[in-house]
């Protein structure tokens, strides 16, 4: 398990942006499953919407591409680098995400090809699919 600080050493994301708290399970170079607590203090509620609050879905992206991004960051070969998201497929969104709600993101990482990784991200709440997508990430020094 890592917590906040342990992320901030592996990503360069801070807040408002970090958009994981936790990360579960770490497997180095393969996956990672990491959670976020959506508070309804979140500041991306103060716009969206005006009556119902609801986590963007890009922002559900970013944290599934964060959670790719510490297994894949945490590879000797990548530390210190940085990694971007170059691109994202096949996205689909089935739930809503609303303040109280524990959202779990699940990324595994399928093939990395020098300075690329690609990989598929999945997001419940409640063991119910929020969000699923294909992501591919550029490596960069």
């Amino acid at each position: 398990m890592l917590g906040i600080e342990q992320i901030k050493e592996i990503l360069p994301h801070r807040e408002p942006f970090l958009m994981i708290d936790r990360v579960d399970q770490l497997k180095v170079g393969k996956s990672a499953t990491a959670r976020k607590a959506v508070s309804g203090n979140e500041w991306f509620f103060a716009g969206h919407f005006k009556d119902v609050k609801v986590m963007p879905g890009v922002l559900i992206l970013e944290a599934l591409a964060q959670t790719g991004a510490v297994a894949l960051m945490t590879m000797d070969e990548m530390k210190g680098k940085l990694a971007f998201l170059g691109r994202i497929k096949n996205a689909k969104f089935v739930r809503k995400v609303v303040p109280g709600d524990l959202l779990i993101l699940e990324t595994e990482i399928e093939n990395i090809m020098g300075n690329i990784g690609i990989g598929n991200g999945r997001a419940t709440v409640d063991g119910e699919l929020v969000a699923e997508c294909s992501l591919m990430f550029a490596i960069s020094e």
